[in-house]
């Protein structure tokens, strides 16, 4: 393969940055439709999740008050609506904890130098994460009091 070619798509990402990355020819994936992209779409977000699980504690600690908001978001007397704003607020931390992730192995795959824009990109993630967190505690309580 040239090393100019600049179409890849990646089918796993690594852990651990000794691990072996499996590389695809854009060109390989073109074509599919139907049941069979749908499959490969699912087996490459399984992928993005485990390699959130395994590698970013950020994720790990979202998925815990997760697990204690969602199941305490069905517990209390409130109206379908409320509800589903109690949920959809948690879920939108973790998709955003995703994209978060997403920036941050991008840049260090870049370059782990240090440079200006490389700590501004991650403090802008980390910034919308922020958001995120008092998106929720805005939203509980507005819901709640």
């Amino acid at each position: 393969m040239p090393t100019n070619a600049r179409c890849l798509a990646w089918r796993r990402l690594p852990v651990k940055p000794e691990a072996a990355v499996t590389v695809l020819d854009g060109s390989a994936l073109k074509g599919q439709s139907g049941w069979r992209r749908i499959v490969h779409a699912f087996g490459y977000s399984r992928a993005g999740l485990l390699a959130a699980f395994r590698g970013e504690a950020a994720f790990r600690q979202l998925l815990l008050l997760n697990a204690v908001l969602v199941p305490l978001a069905f517990y209390l007397d409130v109206g379908r609506a409320e509800r589903a704003l109690l949920i959809g607020v948690c879920l939108v931390a973790l998709i955003v904890e995703l994209l978060n992730s997403a920036i941050e192995a991008t840049v260090d795959r870049i370059s782990l130098a240090l440079h200006p824009l490389s700590k501004q990109a991650k403090d802008l993630g980390s910034a919308a994460q922020l958001v995120t967190m008092g998106l929720i505690a805005l939203v509980w309580a507005v819901i709640l009091l």
